[in-house]
């Protein structure tokens, strides 16, 4: 195993996840429900043996920075390597905000210069995957490469969302093509590079474009030794609301392509001190995953619900996901909803009602699948009649609703 750090960028913001992510940088949104979607990143490194491990932040990055603390849930807290949170800042020549990730990795030159490294290992920080990082870090060292890329096979239709790498029969890198509207290929990039350290610190002191994917990753393929590494496995980029609402509720399925059961390959997460989950004796729970100290006294159906979620008498959740501490009040509606953390929905009100054709008016390319999205710690009032598309902004007092409580699909609260 080649001397590795792996640095994790997590510092973007994510404005496809809508009002997901108005108050949190994408890697730090739930998911499965007790899980943060860093976890996943993270606990590959560890999983993959490799504990020297940075985190690349910037955009809204508080609650990320409660969630990672010192890294001991993924056995991080060490004084040699072990995790470092860093934070964007100031620098003589006037840098400070990050424009992309080549420029979030060149402002932290000086960690990677500093050690006695062989490669860097660069993540992201907000995709869903179990992937252990030796084989490609030793094809990386077996080819003597400069940049060593995993891919992954897409749907040619969804081409547009990704880098989309062309591969010759030797599995040496022709071409890389930042989102194209056409393609032969069917390879994505998924934004997981391994650099030989000098090349990387040339490359970046030379070339001062900001981000990997859309401007250096283009330019120098073909001009410096870059191989491909075929990654099989499940692999999701949540970073839509319609791909992060269908990875939760794939996990539902009977054999569920991620498996997070496995014993061999633990995904590692900060856990809050809970009690089990409470099921009431006139409760109705089907195919639906539970976490700790949840309360169920009405009817779940097809959903995930995270820690602390509680859902009173007579109350329907039904295909949704509901994020830590959301209350759901008695014989209220939840239908086909992403309800973000703290939200409380009131006594009787409905949330997912009316047909799904209206997109959302100031969304229409995020919310146009039928799903409602209630933000963190929303209050719906008692009695709410909330269309589909709808998108309730976080922290939406009771009095931003219509004095009559009803709110048409595809509006914005």
């Amino acid at each position: 195993m080649l001397r590795t750090l792996a640095l994790i960028l997590a510092g973007g913001d994510s404005p496809a996840l809508s009002v997901l992510t108005a108050e949190r940088t994408e890697a730090a949104v739930p998911f499965a429900g007790k899980y943060r979607i860093i976890d996943f990143t993270l606990s590959n490194c560890v999983n993959s043996g490799i504990y020297n491990v940075g985190v690349l932040t910037q955009y809204r990055p508080r609650s990320l920075f409660t969630h990672l603390g010192v890294g001991r849930p993924w056995d991080l807290d060490r004084a040699q390597g072990g995790l470092r949170v860093l934070h964007p800042s100031p620098t003589p020549d006037g840098g400070g905000w990050q424009r992309g990730t080549a420029d979030a990795v060149r402002y932290n030159l000086d960690l990677i210069e500093d050690q006695a490294l062989d490669a860097v290992l660069l993540l992201a920080g907000d995709h869903i995957y179990k992937m252990d990082y030796r084989p490609l870090v030793a094809l990386h060292a077996e080819q003597g490469a400069d940049v060593t890329m995993a891919v992954h096979s897409v749907n040619p239709h969804d081409s547009r969302r990704y880098g989309i790498v062309s591969v010759g029969g030797d599995g040496r890198v022709d071409r890389f093509d930042e989102k194209p509207r056409r393609t032969s290929s069917s390879l994505a990039s998924m934004g997981i590079y391994v650099f030989r350290k000098q090349f990387l610190i040339d490359l970046l002191r030379e070339n001062q474009a900001c981000d990997f994917g859309r401007h250096i990753l283009p330019q120098i393929i073909g001009r410096c030794n870059a191989f491909a590494y075929n990654f099989q496995g499940y692999w999701a980029d949540v970073g839509t609301v319609q791909a992060y609402y269908e990875a939760n509720v794939a996990l539902l399925a009977e054999s569920p392509a991620l498996d997070l059961y496995d014993p061999e390959w633990i995904i590692h997460t900060t856990s809050a001190d809970r009690p089990g989950v409470e099921i009431g004796t006139d409760a109705r729970v089907e195919n639906s995953l539970l976490s700790d100290g949840c309360r169920v006294y009405g009817t779940v159906l097809r959903s995930v619900i995270s820690p602390g979620v509680y859902v009173a008498p007579g109350a329907v959740v039904r295909d949704s996901v509901l994020m830590g501490d959301a209350w759901v009040g008695p014989d209220a509606v939840v239908d086909r909803c992403i309800v973000d953390e703290w939200a409380r929905i009131g006594a009787r009100a409905v949330i997912g009602e009316g047909e799904m054709a209206t997109p959302n008016h100031e969304q229409p390319e995020r919310l146009n699948t039928g799903l409602t999205i209630v933000g963190l710690r929303a209050h719906i009032p008692e009695g709410a009649s909330i269309g589909r598309n709808v998108a309730i902004r976080p922290r939406s007092s009771e009095q931003a609703f219509p004095k009559d409580g009803k709110v048409p699909s595809g509006a914005t609260v």
